[in-house]
């Protein structure tokens, strides 16, 4: 009887588990004894890092043609439980119809999706979001929307709530979604009192300069206390009118990482060894923004990203494969860094390690940003050449962005 290995989810950690797990079941010409099954509610790939741009309903990427065609196997439906103790899952096909599959091994690639405090009066009924291709195909059906209403200060005015990383790139990319308005307002609200608290002091100069010279107004130190559908009130008690609110603040991992025995961080992330492996539950590996993985030797974790996603996509899928071989494992390690931030028409600012000084500015590092979001992030559609992608030993970022830079010009 052949082993299984099952893998939940198919963002890129999870779709990069799936083709690293087969490149090696191929390597070691044992097709016919392991599995890979992918299962998700859909065989396609949601380009979630540019769900900021407009089109958002093309941001997504078919996989039933690149499974098909390395003999990946996939169910459509969502995992509801997972019982390691029987190594099964429950799954529910859209039918509400439920099975139970069994695994050899598993590896948990369901991501993460932004949290709306239940502190927040209205934040479920009122405020907007770009967490997923439905709620991003919302938000860009009611922008598009906005110029047959009555011109109002409501309908003229956008604030978006947290002005980390999403929060930028989408509050850059606005003016330009917005251009039909001829009274446009755009307001970034944070409650920390620096713009990015995330992103360091070093690309800050340049996004606050790129916030200024595109319009956009910043808010800092303020709380969002309550969403209605004409406006957000602040902690302050100030009233911004807008029919348009935007929450990009906060995201947690997959609610199924609560279902498997272990510590986990306060992103609900399952802590996991240099394997991936989660080493309360042998059989299950964690990764992308499941998994609370350490970085490098200096005690960075790796973080929510799609850079990250990928090569811990590579390595959990080669371990989960390589274990259930008898092959070696490999550590997972991804110590060099670089952050590429889009700031609209302003251009983009990419930051270099965990200390992010600034390696590149304006139209040079937006031409990288494109190739990015445009090339580099979606799985390749030859076979062969996916495959061989998903090696988990290959260039790391600092490679890849001498890359990008030779190839951008």
């Amino acid at each position: 009887m052949s082993s299984k290995i099952v893998i939940i989810g198919t963002g890129f950690a999870g779709v990069w588990s799936a083709l690293s797990a087969k490149r090696l079941i191929n390597l070691t010409s044992k097709d016919a004894d392991i599995e890979v099954l992918v299962i998700s509610p859909e065989p396609s790939l949601v380009i979630r890092p540019r769900l900021y741009e407009a089109n958002a309903s093309t941001m997504v990427h078919s996989l039933a043609p690149l499974f098909e065609n390395t003999g990946i196997k996939f169910i459509q439906g969502a995992v509801n439980t997972i019982t390691a103790e029987t190594r099964t899952v429950t799954v529910q096909s859209a039918s509400g119809l439920e099975s139970s599959i069994s695994y050899d091994r598993l590896i948990l690639a369901a991501g993460s999706s932004v949290v709306r405090p239940r502190s927040i009066i209205g934040i479920e009924q009122h405020a907007f979001d770009i967490d997923s291709l439905q709620s991003a195909t919302k938000l860009e059906d009611h922008l598009q929307n906005l110029i047959s209403l009555p011109a109002t200060p409501a309908r003229d005015t956008v604030v978006v709530c947290g002005a980390g990383f999403t929060g930028i790139e989408l509050a850059t990319e606005l003016p330009k979604r917005l251009a039909r308005i001829p009274d446009y307002r755009v307001v970034l609200v944070e409650n920390a009192e620096q713009v990015g608290p995330e992103l360091g002091p070093g690309p800050r100069p340049v996004i606050t300069q790129a916030l200024k010279d595109l319009g956009i107004e910043i808010k800092l130190g303020s709380a969002v206390a309550a969403v209605d559908a004409d406006g957000v009130t602040l902690a302050s008690g100030e009233q911004i009118d807008s029919k348009t609110a935007i929450w990009t603040a906060g995201v947690r991992a997959t609610p199924l990482t609560q279902q498997i025995d272990g510590p986990r961080d306060g992103l609900c992330r399952l802590k996991v060894d240099q394997h991936l492996r989660v080493p309360s539950a042998g059989e299950v590996f964690a990764t992308g923004d499941a998994a609370a993985a350490l970085a490098d030797t200096k005690g960075h974790y790796a973080l929510m990203s799609c850079q990250h996603a990928l090569q811990l996509g590579r390595v959990s899928g080669h371990n989960a494969a390589a274990d259930l071989l008898g092959e070696p494992l490999i550590e997972y390690a991804q110590a060099a860094y670089n952050c590429c931030l889009d700031l609209g028409s302003y251009g983009a600012v990419i930051s270099g390690g965990w200390e992010r000084n600034i390696k590149l500015t304006g139209d040079s590092a937006k031409r990288v940003k494109c190739f990015i979001n445009q090339k580099l992030i979606y799985p390749p559609g030859d076979t062969q050449e996916a495959l061989a992608a998903a090696n988990p030993i290959g260039p790391d970022s600092d490679q890849l962005f001498e890359q990008m830079l030779q190839v951008v010009g």
